[in-house]
């Protein structure tokens, strides 16, 4: 896996035609760190003639290592075996603008809307289980009020008790509510924690969310250019600061593999989050 890797993580990065550039150069600067050995491979999947991939969003592996692409094409998600052949692709005109893609232990896709406001839970036939949020309307999840209603979803994770665990707000500067909301396996509502800030708890843009083996919620604060860790009840844990914009993690057994936004970069972390090695460049 050394070498597909790297092919794989860099759709994280997405395309600067459909991003964000920063305007302060700061968050353009790279992580300075020894070179990551692993090689990019140049033609990692395989789209058949007549199927549009579309910008990719983000990526997943199932439990069979089959690689889920979450495309901003004409079908939400395409599927690859290990050898990176095409299997499928399904989702037609589900989304306005997809950003975030989770694979939950019973093999369920979960995806985000980050232009429709909306998080999508899916079975592996592409049938909708789930649906939070409102298609096509931004506002405030406020139970007391009847207000069900995302604000620029971007990433999604699921905790072993299947309680489940949104980010949002993907505006950088004074607009948008980034927070981090909690759902359970049905959708019901638990709480948030966040608004905009750059004190603890708070962030400029939560952009990307992981859950580690303790069960700490791991929050990119992509503009703040940190990570934040929280318990599972949203109390702040920690924060690691990095060069660049923190964009999106994958926490493995071994090591996390961090995406560094317009810095170009995939970045090696250890389990604690110190820097370890840097492929790419701006």
């Amino acid at each position: 896996m050394r070498t597909i890797l790297i092919g794989v993580a860099i759709c994280i990065c997405g395309t600067p035609a459909f991003g964000q550039r920063p305007s302060d150069p700061a968050l353009l600067v790279p992580e300075r760190a020894p070179l990551l050995d692993y090689v990019a491979v140049a033609d990692p999947v395989r789209v058949p003639a007549g199927t549009e991939m579309g910008a990719p969003a983000a990526v997943a592996f199932d439990s069979k290592g089959h690689l889920y692409v979450l495309s901003r094409g004409p079908q939400a998600f395409l599927e690859f075996d290990p050898n990176g052949t095409f299997v499928r692709g399904f989702g037609d005109a589900l989304f306005t603008r997809s950003h975030g893609l989770h694979i939950d232990r019973d093999g369920n896709l979960w995806a985000t809307d980050v232009a429709g406001h909306v998080v999508v839970k899916l079975s592996q036939t592409g049938e909708v289980l789930l649906r939070l949020g409102t298609k096509g309307e931004a506002g405030d999840w406020n139970e007391a009020a009847g207000s069900r209603k995302l604000n620029q979803p971007t990433g999604i994770a699921v905790a072993p008790n299947g309680d489940v665990f949104v980010s949002q707000g993907h505006t950088p500067g004074t607009d948008g509510d980034p927070r981090i909301l909690k759902f359970d396996r049905n959708g019901r509502f638990i709480k948030s924690w966040g608004g905009k800030g750059t004190g603890p708890g708070r962030f400029d843009v939560a952009h990307g969310i992981e859950i580690d083996a303790q069960g700490m919620v791991w929050v990119m604060d992509r503009e703040n250019q940190r990570i934040q860790i929280f318990d599972s009840n949203g109390t702040f844990v920690r924060q690691m600061k990095y060069s660049g914009l923190p964009c999106g993690i994958d926490i493995g057994t071994q090591y996390i593999y961090m995406v560094n936004g317009y810095a170009g970069q995939v970045v090696q972390l250890d389990l604690s989050g110190k820097v370890l090695s840097a492929v790419g460049m701006p």
